[in-house]
């Protein structure tokens, strides 16, 4: 990538974990901005990773090539007027990965020249396996299209839609997915307890499992029907489980779960554009 000076505007979970994931893809920390009204994080993540501290949002604005907003949603558009003025003056790069928070209040706030990327990640980013979603407005360019890319891209797979509606489908999939997840490990080590194994053994086993299923899915071009069939032996004890979950309408509740999150993600965005 090419070498391009990068501004944090929050300094959160996030926001670290972006910065981490530069780092360690080559990006210089001398060219890493970051800005947060709490000095105390500031302090630590210069010290730990040798980034450049802003003394407020318009002096990071003024020193980079490209804006990464990454406070809460509830706050963004206070921080978005803020930093109109020189943004719309110096036009660099706008990425945000706020939830909820859609191109048009954005452009609203910052102004209708600016080259923005709208970014849905989700938290395994910050453990470097992260999954996003871009989107990009019709002011960004090929080069800013590469730049926002190489930035998500340091924390996991990034991918680019064609239609900002779709991020709302990203939410409830991937944004939300790791919760899904979590919550199918939380019952099967509650059966597994029910069933003599401790705490520790359950949960080593499920999480070690839920990897490997992870892993074979991500290796192999067959689909997660196709491999699921592979290992379901017919009367097998796979087989009894797996008849038990299509008993109990387990595909349509994961759809239903699903679609719910979609329709909060779209009443979200109106609720959080109107603040």
């Amino acid at each position: 990538m090419k070498t391009k000076k990068i501004g944090f505007i929050g300094a959160g979970n996030m926001a670290t974990s972006l910065i981490q994931g530069l780092i360690a893809s080559g990006h210089t920390p001398e060219n890493i901005w970051i800005s947060d009204i709490n000095s105390d994080s500031l302090q630590i993540l210069s010290k730990n990773l040798n980034v450049n501290i802003a003394d407020n949002n318009i002096a990071l604005v003024n020193g980079v090539d490209v804006v990464v907003l990454a406070v809460k949603p509830q706050i963004l558009r206070t921080v978005a007027e803020e930093i109109a003025t020189i943004i719309g003056r110096l036009q660099p790069l706008v990425v945000s990965i706020a939830a909820g928070i859609s191109q048009s209040s954005l452009t609203q706030w910052l102004g209708e020249e600016v080259a923005i990327v709208r970014c849905m990640p989700n938290t395994p980013a910050l453990v470097l396996t992260g999954a996003t979603a871009l989107h990009a407005n019709s002011n960004v360019n090929d080069e800013q299209r590469d730049s926002a890319e190489n930035i998500l891209r340091a924390v996991g797979i990034s991918l680019w839609l064609d239609n900002e509606a779709e991020l709302d489908t990203v939410t409830a999939v991937s944004g939300s997915g790791p919760a899904y997840f979590f919550l199918l490990m939380e019952a099967m080590e509650s059966a597994a307890r029910e069933l003599g194994l401790n705490e520790h053994q359950a949960r080593l086993l499920i999480l070690q499992t839920a990897l490997g299923a992870a892993k074979i899915a991500l290796e192999s071009n067959e689909s997660p029907e196709q491999l699921r069939k592979r290992v379901t032996s017919p009367g097998g004890t796979t087989q009894a489980a797996i008849e038990c979950f299509e008993q109990k309408g387990f595909s349509a509740i994961v759809n239903q779960a699903i679609h719910a999150a979609h329709n909060r993600s779209v009443s979200m965005a109106k609720e959080l554009g109107a603040l």
